[in-house]
């Protein structure tokens, strides 16, 4: 393939888009890749398709390898698939809801479980038939309340999504291994620093469950590893190892209320409370007590004062009810709830359900809200003065937690998800009554698994990783280019460099021309710069000693080479 840079459909900026925070986002606007229709929308053009392209081929390839089979679905889905499954109201605002003229309601799909389920009921009722790998590339849709970050997260992109359907959980176990190792393939050949860590399902449902997270400062995914093992998590599904209940033998004081006027956050509270009251405690020793809705109805959520509520792994411990905040409109509706001194002692009378952190063990002494305005509570003991209906994970993880594994502390990182598969189990079989008769002929009911990658977002992520100050440095395999031939001069190197690209492309290279009359050779060379293919061949004044020079755009090595030896000094390069 042979593009010139006088034809191709490309504009590049010297200067960084307003709108544009991180990295991948300013030089793929900046380079020509992509541009802007909407917040969240995104234009491809010739080199962003082209890089698409090469993305969805290595997807295509490994998919293809494990013997997965490609389908298609559209876009524009009818309710009731997804009413049959819950998900028409538990995706919540995020879900684009439309109605034909006909008044019927339809979704642009965000995903497509329910499809592949009717698709494999329709068409396979023995178990001679399975398993059964299908996986499609497609564009979904998600009405994202803040879009950032241009195709990172958008409100439109394309999606790699596969499923698996299997008589039981042993051969669900096996397409699990088959997607895992074709993922851990696919990454490696997009040139793709990545970890795989253990992870929540969320909205997905099921068991199971890993994420592949690309190690970036522009990531909005937080995850936790251990240097002194081997585990790996999203902090949605660290699993704190709580602290042993405290035994019946030990006596704590009796619970008493404090006047703590001034004190409207957890610093000055503590100040307050070791000065003016005569205590010794941090912030680890106070709870904060946070009201939120499930379904309209109040719930307590209980963590220590040193730590937030992960409002995404409290959403995913009360699904499917549907949490919301408890707003200033609420409180004005409930004045027996008093803002910011709202306390889990006597909550179980009003019937509120009280969430805690495993850290709120029984027996544990506490300094909490007295729902009295200027009010707080010491030594109030968990199972004694106030109950707890559930333990859950909601707490955010910190830096030096221990490792639920080995005790050691953990490390946290920033990251961008690219991948993420799912043990599904029969959730969405059960919806739809998938099942396939057994050899005795009764029947089995199908297990499931999903299995997805961000592909529009992996062209960003790749670009996140793969940068420097002068622009984008694209890896081999999905370059738009192997080689950018410049012609650093006029007629004489204009020929050598047009003659080299008929040359390389004979070669079976992918080559960009800059065959630019008119441009300068400064300009050339910013443009070869900002658009990053992996290898800048230069024919200038060495053309009239039979030389070009060959440069690395990763490494910025240079070297003269004799113009018959140039072709293979690039594949040598990109390891072709």
């Amino acid at each position: 393939m042979l593009l010139r840079m006088s034809t191709l459909f490309l504009r590049t900026l010297r200067e960084n888009p307003a709108d544009a925070e991180v990295p991948s986002h300013q030089l793929l606007v900046r380079a020509g890749y992509v541009r802007r229709v909407a917040p969240g929308i995104y234009s491809l053009l010739p080199l962003g398709q082209m890089i698409y392209d090469q993305i969805s081929r290595v997807i295509k390839e490994e998919m293809d390898a494990i013997g997965a089979q490609q389908v298609h679905f559209p876009a524009l889905l009818p309710r009731e698939y997804y009413e049959a499954t819950g998900r028409w109201t538990e995706y919540g605002d995020n879900l684009f809801r439309l109605q034909d003229r006909k008044r019927n309601d339809y979704l642009l799909g965000p995903t497509h479980e329910e499809m592949f389920t009717a698709m494999v009921k329709g068409e396979y009722s023995s178990y001679k038939d399975f398993p059964v790998l299908l996986y499609q590339i497609q564009t979904k849709f998600r009405d994202e309340a803040r879009p950032r970050s241009g195709i990172l997260r958008g409100r439109e992109f394309v999606m790699k999504d596969s499923y698996s359907f299997d008589l039981d959980d042993a051969g669900l176990q096996v397409s699990y291994d088959l997607h895992r190792d074709a993922y851990l393939r696919i990454f490696a050949r997009l040139g793709i620093e990545f970890r795989m860590v253990n992870a929540m399902s969320g909205a997905m449902g099921g068991s199971k469950s890993e994420e592949f997270l690309a190690p970036s400062p522009s990531g909005e995914d937080t995850f936790v590893t251990c240097s002194s093992c081997e585990y790996a998590a999203n902090v949605e599904a660290v699993q704190v190892k709580s602290p042993d209940a405290v035994p019946d033998s030990v006596v704590h004081r009796a619970m008493r209320e404090l006047h703590t006027p001034n004190a409207p956050g957890i610093t000055a509270l503590v100040e307050q409370l070791n000065g003016k009251h005569g205590m010794s405690i941090t912030a680890a020793d106070l709870l904060k007590n946070i009201l939120f809705k499930v379904d309209g109805q109040p719930i307590v959520v209980l963590v220590p004062g040193d730590r937030e509520v992960d409002e995404e792994r409290l959403a995913a411990a009360v699904a499917p009810g549907e949490l919301t905040p408890f707003d200033d409109i609420d409180f004005a509706a409930r004045p027996d709830f008093v803002k910011g001194y709202i306390s889990a002692i006597g909550m179980s009378e009003r019937g509120v359900k009280v969430y805690a952190d495993p850290r709120i063990v029984a027996g544990s002494a506490w300094a909490t809200g007295a729902n009295h305005f200027e009010h707080h509570m010491v030594d109030a003991v968990v199972g004694r003065d106030f109950t707890v209906d559930e333990f859950i994970e909601v707490a955010t993880v910190a830096a030096g937690d221990p490792c639920p594994n080995c005790g050691e502390p953990l490390e946290i990182d920033r990251a961008i998800e690219i991948g993420h598969i799912f043990q599904l189990g029969r959730k969405y079989a059960d919806a739809a009554g998938l099942d396939a008769l057994g050899p005795d002929g009764k029947p089995v009911r199908i297990t499931m698994g999903s299995y997805g990658i961000g592909v529009t977002r992996a062209v960003a992520v790749v670009a996140e990783q793969r940068h420097d100050a002068l622009g984008l440095v694209w890896p081999a395999e999905i370059a738009p280019a192997h080689v950018h031939v410049i012609a650093a001069g006029k007629e004489l190197q204009l020929e050598a460099a047009a003659a080299l690209a008929v040359e390389f492309e004979a070669a079976g290279l992918r080559v960009l021309l800059d065959d630019r009359p008119s441009a300068t050779v400064g300009v050339k060379f910013k443009d070869a710069e900002l658009l990053g293919m992996p290898v800048i061949v230069v024919a200038g004044r060495g053309i009239a000693d039979g030389l070009v020079e060959v440069r690395d755009r990763a490494t910025g090595d240079r070297n003269d080479v004799a113009i018959g030896e140039a072709a293979a000094a690039v594949r040598a390069l990109i390891g072709r």
